[in-house]
This record gives C-alpha cells, sequence and structure tokens, in this order.
C-alpha cells in the first residue's frame, strides 16, 4: 500500500524536526551555550542579568588557561552552574586569603575565583575546583547590548 501524499509529508516534516533537533543539540551541548548569568560575584565584568556566550571546545581539549572566565557545574550545588575566573591551573601554588596559606593545585583541578571578591563564593571557601565540572569558557556578552562585545583578558581589574 502506498503513502499518502500527507503521511509522505507528515514523515518528512517530522524526519525535518528531529535533524534540526540533533543539530542544535549537538551545537549547544559540544560547541557553544547561552547562559544566563545571576549575582555580583563576577562584577564588574559580568553583571547580573547579562547573558553570555560560551564556547566548548577549550574545555574539550584541555585549552582552558589562567584569566579565563568559565562556567562549571557549582561543587556544593550540582544542578547550579556558577561563573568564575581561572586564578590558577593543576601544579600552580596560589594564596587563599580566607585561610591565610598557599595551596598547591592538583592534577586535574583549577582554583576559580569570582572577579568581585568580597560577594564571591568561590575556591577561597570550597576549595580546587575538578576540571572535569567545567562547562565551557565565556567569550562574549551578548546582553544587554549597549555591553555586548568579546570579553577580553584586560576586563579583569585586580590584577
Amino acid at each position: 500500500m502506498a503513502a499518502t501524499p500527507l503521511a509522505q509529508s507528515l514523515r518528512t516534516a517530522l524526519l525535518r524536526v528531529v535533524q534540526s533537533g540533533s543539530i542544535l543539540y549537538c551545537t549547544l551541548e559540544f560547541v557553544a551555550d547561552f547562559v544566563f548569568c545571576s549575582g555580583p560575584s563576577m562584577e564588574p565584568t559580568i553583571k547580573s542579568g547579562d547573558v553570555v556566550l560560551t564556547e566548548h571546545i577549550s574545555v574539550i581539549f584541555n585549552k582552558i588557561r589562567k584569566r579565563d572566565v568559565v562556567i562549571c557545574k557549582s561543587p556544593k550545588s550540582p544542578k547550579d552552574y556558577i561563573c568564575k575566573r581561572v586564578i590558577a591551573m593543576e601544579g600552580d601554588n596560589v594564596y587563599n586569603t580566607e585561610s591565610n596559606n598557599f595551596t598547591n593545585v592538583r592534577r586535574g583541578h583549577v582554583w576559580l575565583e569570582g572577579d568581585n571578591k568580597d560577594n564571591s563564593s568561590d575556591s577561597r571557601n570550597y576549595g580546587q575546583v575538578p576540571y572535569g565540572l567545567l562547562r565551557g569558557r565565556v567569550f562574549f556578552v551578548l546582553w544587554p547590548l549597549y555591553r555586548a562585545g568579546p570579553l577580553g583578558l584586560d576586563t579583569e581589574k585586580s590584577f
């Protein structure tokens, strides 16, 4: 029995929806993503309410560097994501102002801190963060439009 034109059209439309959804999923999962940021911990670099664009390639290929701004799963609340700056990589020594001592960052870990040190819960509080929790590197502010533009290394003023 031959398919009716309506059935064939529905099948074609469904196939296109599945293909488009698959492409969108792979893009958002492995290439780039939009993230809504809330909270003051990264001010003035990223303000609460900003929408940023992240790329995942740097994380996948271990190309994250010191001073990169990253999105990662919260070590304290795994359902949540946080936005912080990479201060130290594995093998680096970092001074923890909360405990007043130096810490050597272990293999497979990073040290993350917010730019707004007075309003940030970060590695100074919860310690080193496993590299596997990193999700993406922030490289562009999309919203609000008057602040839209690439996120450069010169945006952090406290170094």
